[in-house]
């Protein structure tokens, strides 16, 4: 066992926000991880020549099999300080039952398995979204959201989204907020935190691609933003070192939203987007 301290755990690293959060952790034993082992092994290439210390290994979320891989992997390279999850998927898959699964499910099978691992200052933060907050507190999806693998969930929140995978993702990632308050108290005592961050439109690949789909609704999104611009990935990994920080010790259970002001905006226009 190589015993490294503050190990910086990164799902989707391999993806436009993973990468910058990796880059935001230069001189911390990172590890990488991905659906795709070739991503992976191009992802710690690039920051290994960048001079990152930095290893990596593919793992599909939904899996309990490959989680375990993960933190077997994770436990032999040393003490964790973060788990950062930016792994996701966007409704525009198309599929009501992915979608929750990859974004919901799978959360909270890794806030599991990662509790095995955390200590006192170590740290979850996971990835939510402003269009999380657009769905209003109902207690009867509420429940569901916050027990992703109970037997019923994915049917009860079905029923509340029309059939619509881009509604379903805003389910979904209210869920991720659902979570942290979930595991506060768990975590709390081992002295860990749990945090979410709800990124705007970020300029990530994905991203990108939606506009290509849908310029109209993102060129509305920009210039109903406050600051006038889109986020950068740089955008969520400066706060998500902060998160990680001893800066942030006393910060749990909480959502930081990240969208440039744009969602009280489009929330107060009433704009659908």
């Amino acid at each position: 066992m190589s015993n490294l301290k503050n190990l910086i755990v990164i799902t989707g690293g391999a993806g436009g926000i993973g990468q910058a959060c990796a880059r935001a952790f230069k001189g911390q034993p990172l590890i990488i991880t991905d659906y795709s082992q070739e991503k992976v092994d191009e992802t710690v290439n690039l920051l290994s020549k960048e001079g990152f210390d930095v290893s990596g290994i593919s793992c599909d979320i939904t899996s309990k099999k490959d989680i375990d891989s993960l933190i077997n992997y994770v436990s032999e390279k040393g003490a964790l300080k973060a788990l950062i999850h930016t792994a996701g998927v966007s409704g525009t898959v198309k599929d009501l039952k992915r979608v929750y699964t990859i974004d919901l499910v799978a959360t909270d099978l890794l806030v599991d398995a990662f509790y095995e691992l955390a200590e006192k200052d170590s740290v979850v933060i996971l990835l939510s979204s402003m269009m999380a907050h657009t769905v209003p507190p109902n207690k009867e999806y509420d429940d569901a959201l916050i027990n992703p693998q109970g037997p019923e969930s994915f049917d009860i929140v079905s029923r509340y989204v029309n059939n619509d995978s881009d509604m379903m993702y805003n389910f979904a990632k209210r869920g991720v907020q659902l979570l942290t308050h979930k595991n506060a108290d768990r975590w709390g005592k081992k002295g860990a935190r749990i945090v979410s961050i709800s990124p705007g439109v970020i300029e990530t690949p994905m991203a990108l691609k939606a506009a290509e789909e849908h310029p109209e609704k993102m060129e509305m999104i920009k210039r109903a933003t406050p600051l006038k611009r889109n986020g950068q990935p740089e955008d969520i990994a400066d706060v998500a070192r902060f998160l990680a920080s001893d800066a942030a010790r006393f910060i749990t259970s909480t959502d930081i939203l990240v969208d440039g002001g744009v969602i009280q905006n489009i929330k107060r226009m009433g704009q659908k987007i």
